[in-house]
């Protein structure tokens, strides 16, 4: 049996005890960090020199850091509520600071995205790994600790522990270790709001040598609020959703696309009519025999890296529902809000066992079981971000052509590699077609960019906002031309004159005058029919804002997208000064501080909020 401790402080002894001065740990990604023991074990090794210590990790969260005066005024509340009583990690904020002492290192295969930008010692210490390869580098690098958050169930007396929100490397490192291969001493930490996963990350309390367990080290779980989805984000989910086939696989990947085009599926499968009226609506020029937009009668079945609050939607909306072997969602890891973790918590037995956490080695590859995996894992659309693409297909995922790392590739390399050894499989990649770089608009479908992904020659389907670029085993110039058909018009015609000096494109081709209007202006066209029966909610699978929050979180946006132009925020500046708000604007200028403005400063917010909601109303 384990050794039991109420301190994390006597817990971190007793590892240096039993495992000596160099303690190489790993982290489980995102929220299965033992957040006690590691800061525990920090607190030691800065303490003592003679204390070698290396984090091994992904993933580190961190509460958001809000900086301007309007976004501190909203957000620092809404952290207070969702956040609180979340631990922070000490290495993040040492680490950023460049302060963590040389005896200590830390070392990731996946950041935050953005977080970790030009910051020295992260960048220099990230490992670029696909997902699957990680727990092999781990345990190369001499890995002789784990540190994970569980939960905890006792049965006829006796504990059991839970990994939960986190089986993916850590069952695999488990793997090796009873195989022989690894030697570590796993630490528990027990954590109440976790939900208790069955499957294989139901453990014994004999796979552990120590257990953290104290109502003085519970703590709140990290519960990042949902976002509103934007037009442009609900049309790249809906064009997405009109490639997933009925009776096949389905994988997502993180962010707000991931949400849309849940939303998308669900609305295809109540209402196939108007699922296929807003899909038209979005791309006129795509023929129907190119849409899936029937309902789901024989179901999807789940198999993703992560599993999301919108799986929970895909299940009760009982798309979710070819059961493999009794299960319709195997996953390797959770992260979402606090009505998810709930949701998890409170799932009937029979229910929850239809949901089980795997190791990233069976969700993310074909090898072992392979034979069976193939059977099950039919007519499989693995639908994943990218950030960039190129004019031949290439994908930018994880980095920037300066060599910084925004986040890392994980397990998208793992799925478009499943997509073309899975007979039916499709690997579906989706971009915004364009981002606001400060007062400059600029595509994100580039000629040719000094850093990739996913290389051309993976190239299978691309979806913007404006369409589907069905890429695989076409030819360049067929490829170059699909491409540009997505991207936005305004980049269209310079993107077409780079491939024909290059030879690439025939001088002679023209753009069909069906995509010379991809504009956000159609798509909010589009899209308003939809909006305004209430089909395509900003919200779909439950929010955490306040009602007041939510009315300025439209309005916040306008304000930040007219940041970079000093004539656009003059006119809101005018017209908020011009403008008298109404009882319900007043309710969201005293939730900034702005009701009763002491300073010049205070006036001008005021005034520019003021015209951000009334401009997010008309629109």
């Amino acid at each position: 049996m384990p050794k039991f401790f109420s301190d994390p402080d006597a817990l971190a002894e007793e590892i240096i005890r039993d495992v000596g001065t160099d303690l190489v740990v790993g982290l489980p990604l995102g929220l299965g960090k033992a957040n006690h023991v590691v800061n525990a074990l920090y607190a030691r090794a800065c303490a003592d020199p003679y204390i070698k210590l290396t984090l091994l990790s992904a993933l580190t969260l961190e509460k958001p850091r809000p900086k301007a005066l309007i976004e501190r005024r909203f957000i620092t509340p809404v952290i207070d509520r969702l956040f609180g009583g979340y631990p922070d990690l000490a290495y993040a904020d040492a680490l950023r600071e460049g302060r963590l002492p040389p005896n200590i290192k830390f070392v990731e295969f996946f950041f935050l995205a953005g977080r970790w930008l030009h910051v020295s010692a992260a960048q220099q210490n990230y490992i670029s790994a696909n997902y699957t390869h990680a727990a092999g580098y781990l345990l190369a690098r001499g890995m002789n600790v784990v540190t994970q958050l569980v939960a905890k169930r006792v049965v006829d007396g006796v504990p059991r522990y839970s990994l939960s929100c986190n089986t993916d490397t850590t069952l695999d490192v488990l793997r090796e270790r009873r195989a022989g291969r690894a030697s570590f001493k796993l630490v528990a930490q027990v954590n109440s709001e976790l939900p208790f996963m069955p499957g294989l990350g139901d453990l014994p309390a004999e796979e552990f040598c120590a257990v953290l367990d104290s109502a003085a080290t519970d703590f709140p779980l990290f519960a990042p609020p949902s976002e509103p989805i934007s037009d442009t984000k609900y049309a790249i989910g809906l064009n997405a959703a009109s490639l997933v086939r009925d009776g096949g696989t389905l994988q997502i990947g993180i962010g707000q696309i991931g949400d849309a085009l849940a939303q998308g599926l669900i609305l295809r499968h109540r209402d196939s009519a108007a699922f296929h009226d807003v899909v038209t609506r979005l791309s006129p020029a795509r023929p129907a025999v190119a849409q899936e937009a029937g309902a789901f009668k024989a179901g999807l079945y789940g198999v993703s890296e992560m599993v999301t609050e919108a799986f929970i939607g895909l299940i009760d909306a009982g798309i979710l529902d070819r059961a493999v072997d009794g299960v319709v969602l195997h996953g390797a890891f959770f992260l979402g809000p606090k009505s998810f973790y709930r949701a998890l918590r409170e799932m009937p037995p029979d229910q929850i066992a239809r949901i089980q956490m795997m190791p990233v080695s069976f969700t993310n590859e074909l090898y072992g079981d392979e034979d069976q995996k193939r059977r099950d894992r039919v007519d499989a659309r693995f639908i994943n971000n990218t950030m960039m693409a190129t004019l031949l297909g290439a994908a930018v995922s994880d980095g920037l052509d300066d060599g910084q790392v925004v986040s890392g590739v994980g397990g998208q390399y793992n799925f478009v590699a499943q997509a073309f050894a899975l007979h039916g499989a499709r690997s579906v990649l989706t971009l915004e077609a364009t981002r606001q770089a400060g007062a400059a608009l600029k595509s994100n479908i580039l000629w040719r960019y000094g850093h990739e992904t996913i290389p051309r020659h993976l190239r299978d389907v691309f979806v913007t906002e404006y369409g589907v670029a069905d890429l695989r085993g076409k030819s360049d110039a067929d490829v170059i031309a699909a491409m540009i058909e997505i991207a936005d018009s305004g980049f269209q015609d310079e993107l077409a004159r780079v491939a024909k000096d290059a030879g690439k494109l025939p001088r002679g081709y023209d753009i069909p005058a069906a995509h010379c209007e991809n504009h956000p202006e159609r798509i909010a066209a589009a899209l308003k029919p939809a909006r305004d029966a209430g089909l395509l909610p900003s919200f779909p699978f439950g929010c955490d804002f306040t009602e007041v929050e939510q009315r300025l979180i439209p309005a916040l946006e306008i304000l930040q997208g007219a940041q970079g132009s000093p004539r656009a925020l003059a006119g809101l500046l005018w017209q908020g000064l011009t403008r008298k708000p109404d009882l319900a604007d007043e309710a969201c200028l005293a939730r900034l501080g702005l009701d009763y403005p002491k300073t010049w400063s205070e006036r001008g917010y005021r005034a520019l909020v003021s015209a951000a909601l009334a401009q997010s109303r008309a629109s």
